[in-house]
């Protein structure tokens, strides 16, 4: 079935609409981060850059790493980026944009995001990291789609559920879960957790500057939340719609939680921008022999 141009729209050049990207511009192995200026300070590592894209907030740089292909892209922060990001990036190896038509044969990318985020639990380590086993979607977007879910998936909503019909009723949790192969080949890089994604900075992650929140106390219930001996210990603004997405998309992703601040204990790291840059090399050391 051909795939209208209202439901997919492309660029003049034939790019898909937001990213500003064609077919041969990404590689397989794909990293994400939040922050624009973020993606030169993995490409930096870069052997050599083959193309870069800057379109809005969206930022994209694929090069040769340790002799490999890698893309890394700048989402900018929320589920509603996210949607837009792996949307597109699917179609570009799974849609033959000329015909509109879904290839019979499907390609599965593999999602590595890099990003920041907050402990809610007082036994995370600042400037530690945090491998985001499964995630509670509080944001949403995942009610849009049908997806199979699994029962780990369904525990970890329903706990969520019942924590939040308090004081949050209207808020619909799902939860979703990383690739278990990504997870075998990077989860010695941090501690395994349960990733709180929020569908903003700061009511929606408790706080309050001149309005009042609904629920004061949310997170620290959150925080009760538990998988398999794996507990929820993290938040921050992507990682649930990440996989999600690629769960349903067939692609594999992981998410990789530089720990920045302690929300339980009120603590911010003194050296942000050592923690990031030291996980991103630490993952591309890890990359290079996956």
């Amino acid at each position: 079935m051909r795939i209208p141009e209202s439901e997919l729209i492309l660029n003049p050049d034939g790019s898909v609409y937001h990213l500003n990207l064609l077919p041969h511009q990404i590689a397989h192995d794909i990293i994400t981060v939040g922050d624009p200026d973020r993606v030169d300070s993995v490409t930096q590592h870069f052997e050599r850059i083959e193309h870069s894209v800057h379109k809005r907030e969206f930022k994209t740089v694929t090069g040769i790493y340790a002799g490999k292909r890698l893309t890394v892209i700048s989402t900018g922060i929320g589920t509603d980026n996210i949607d837009i990001v792996f949307n597109e990036l699917d179609a570009l190896v799974n849609v033959d944009l000329k015909t509109r038509k879904i290839k019979p044969e499907l390609t599965s990318l593999r999602l590595y995001r890099i990003g920041t985020s907050g402990a809610i639990r007082a036994d995370v380590d600042i400037d530690s990291v945090i491998i985001s086993r499964y995630a509670i979607g509080l944001d949403g977007l995942m009610n849009y789609y049908r997806r199979d879910t699994t029962d780990a998936e369904n525990s970890i909503a329903k706990q969520a559920k019942t924590i939040l019909s308090k004081d949050l009723p209207n808020v619909n949790p799902y939860g979703a879960s990383a690739s278990a192969t990504l997870i075998s080949q990077y989860g010695v890089l941090g501690r395994l957790g349960i990733t709180t994604t929020a569908t903003g900075f700061y009511g929606p992650q408790g706080r309050s500057i001149r309005l009042t929140n609904n629920s004061s106390d949310f997170l620290d219930e959150i925080a009760t939340v538990a998988y398999d001996g794996i507990h929820a210990t993290n938040l921050e603004m992507e990682t649930a719609g990440i996989y999600g997405l690629a769960s349903a998309l067939g692609h594999h992703a992981i998410s990789l939680n530089a720990i920045l601040a302690n929300r339980a204990n009120g603590e911010f790291s003194s050296q942000p921008s050592n923690t990031v840059n030291g996980l991103i090399v630490s993952f591309l050391e890890m990359w290079k022999t996956n």
